[in-house]
């Protein structure tokens, strides 16, 4: 069960315990060696953390089961929130600022605990995903009046079905109430320069 998965986590910065906690989150089939990295292309002034993802999978980890790439099932998705809840409630003590920055996979269950409690984090960077929709999760228009989000989508991304992507996009711009910042590359499913540097922005702009 998820719930006996002890949490393996990597940190930058963690003696840094007066600045904004980032989590950054891997996608499905990697792990948080694999975004840990990121860390030293942000800003200086906030703690980095990446989470391993609970369920083993491929040679890696996934946050969630699914029924296709990008729909979690409900059941799977509600006990992974519930385990990094009670992982991050051991860390972020109340009132330190948490913004999400997650990966595909990762970005998708990010957007879950972000619609599942939007006064608990800063802010979300959901980076070549889609929100976790039809998945128990509310996505009621104004759910997230207010909360920073920034969003990237890939015009070439085969990864992601394209009518999920059409559907974050138009969430987040049309009917969440986030303060959106959005990006499109031409590319495929990956990270890119200017994504990264719009990441570092974001995140000084918003809590670092």
């Amino acid at each position: 069960m998820i719930a006996d998965v002890r949490p393996t986590v990597l940190w930058q910065g963690e003696d840094k315990t007066d600045k904004p906690l980032v989590v950054l989150l891997h996608g499905r089939g990697s792990n948080e060696r694999d975004i840990i990295g990121l860390a030293d292309l942000l800003p200086d002034d906030a703690v980095y953390t990446a989470v391993r993802a609970p369920i083993s999978e491929g040679g890696g980890y996934a946050w969630f089961a699914n029924r296709g790439i990008g729909r979690p099932l409900a059941a799977s998705l509600a006990e992974g929130i519930t385990w990094f809840r009670a992982w991050l409630d051991g860390v972020a003590k109340s009132g330190r600022p948490v913004f999400l920055v997650g990966f595909s996979g990762g970005a998708t269950f990010a957007g879950g605990l972000l619609l599942d409690a939007p006064e608990r984090f800063a802010g979300l960077a959901t980076l070549y995903a889609t929100l976790p929709f039809d998945a128990g999760i509310p996505t009621t228009p104004g759910r997230l009046t207010g909360v920073p989000v920034l969003v990237a989508q890939g015009d070439a991304d085969t990864v992601i079905p394209v009518d999920l992507q059409a559907r974050t996009w138009k969430y987040l711009h049309d009917e969440s109430g986030a303060l959106v910042t959005a990006l499109r590359s031409p590319g495929g499913h990956a990270l890119t320069r200017g994504d990264i540097a719009a990441l570092s922005t974001w995140i000084t702009e918003h809590g670092a």
